[in-house]
């Protein structure tokens, strides 16, 4: 992990972008949900989840200890997953499970080590039996399309840095998307072509 990012300063900023980000997007659906077009699955909770996302994120980055160009390529894999499963939109009913499902597969692609599925389903408040369920499920959605290019994770880092100057109050450092991705180290290089999602943001 670089030095830089275990300042105090600069994961906490990570989890802001990215909490601040999903929690809009669940709360958008949330509101604009259709019974009839959406599907139930297993990342779906009978009640809201009383912790807020922000907060489950930082639970996890506490305990997962994984690196943290993770929850960048865990981003990135949500975005993929409800490209391809349109019936699935993130909303506040599944989007806990669905992040420590991201994180934990990420973190397996990604980092050398990680922690094994037991021991994310207790960072994730679930069972073991469930949190392997929902791998299985997450990784089917994904089609097992896991790669990510450095290209496209300087284009979510560029999202991100975008969401985190709409913020308020602005935060008062304020990176490059290409410093930003620089400071999370991406160690992965493979070929794959971009989502609609991922042009849209090229674009902007």
């Amino acid at each position: 992990m670089s030095d830089e990012l275990e300042t105090p300063e600069a994961m906490p900023r990570m989890i802001a972008f990215l909490s601040d980000v999903l929690d809009r997007v669940a709360k958008s659906n949330d509101l604009n949900r259709r019974l009839d077009s959406q599907k139930l699955s297993v990342f779906h909770c009978l009640t809201k989840p009383t912790i807020s996302i922000q907060s489950y994120l930082e639970r996890i980055f506490k305990y997962a200890d994984c690196s943290p160009s993770c929850f960048v390529v865990a981003y990135v894999y949500l975005d993929r997953f409800t490209q391809i499963q349109k019936a699935l939109p993130i909303n506040s009913f599944n989007v806990h499970r669905l992040l420590i499902t991201s994180v934990m597969v990420s973190a397996k692609f990604m980092d050398d080590i990680s922690y094994n599925n037991a021991y994310f389903a207790r960072v994730g408040g679930i069972s073991t039996k469930e949190m392997n369920l929902l791998e299985m499920d997450f990784l089917f959605g994904l089609g097992f399309e896991l790669n990510v290019t450095p290209e496209n994770f300087i284009t979510y880092c560029s999202y991100l840095q975008r969401e985190m100057l709409l913020q308020s109050p602005p935060l008062h450092i304020v990176d490059s998307p290409l410093n930003l991705a620089s400071r999370l180290k991406l160690h992965c290089s493979f070929n794959e072509d971009e989502s609609t999602h991922q042009k849209q943001l090229a674009a902007v």
